[in-house]
């Protein structure tokens, strides 16, 4: 088992799974990213505020596709649908279970979305 790192995730989720929704995400991949996301957020917010305008605002865009895929992913990893990812959407109690789904530890063997990242043997990406 390789372990992933903050370069290992951004590479995945910005290139090679950009807009992939099918299979699974480990735990790290998903953080990781969620880190980056983040990171995306608060430079563009200051350029925003710098800036007096909105627009660069629009540069978070690119980042909303390969955060919704790997959260996909991540829940596919714990054995849940994707669809699941609309529990955030509960006023209060949503985003607080939302992110405890996305804690739970992964699926050790095959299921339904393929084989376990973590499987020995499998390459990170």
């Amino acid at each position: 088992m390789t372990s992933m790192s903050f370069a290992d995730a951004a590479r995945i989720c910005l290139t090679a799974k950009y807009a992939t929704f099918s299979g699974r995400a480990r735990r790290a991949e998903y953080w990781w990213f969620s880190v980056v996301y983040m990171i995306a957020a608060v430079v563009v917010a200051g350029i925003c505020l710098a800036a007096g305008s909105v627009l660069p605002g629009i540069l978070l865009l690119l980042f909303i596709v390969p955060m919704l895929s790997v959260s996909v992913r991540r829940l596919h990893d714990t054995g849940r649908s994707g669809w699941r990812m609309l529990i955030a959407l509960i006023p209060v109690a949503g985003p607080i279970l939302y992110l405890v789904g996305m804690t739970v530890d992964s699926v050790p063997a095959t299921n339904e979305y393929g084989p376990s990242p973590k499987a020995v043997g499998q390459p990170v990406g």
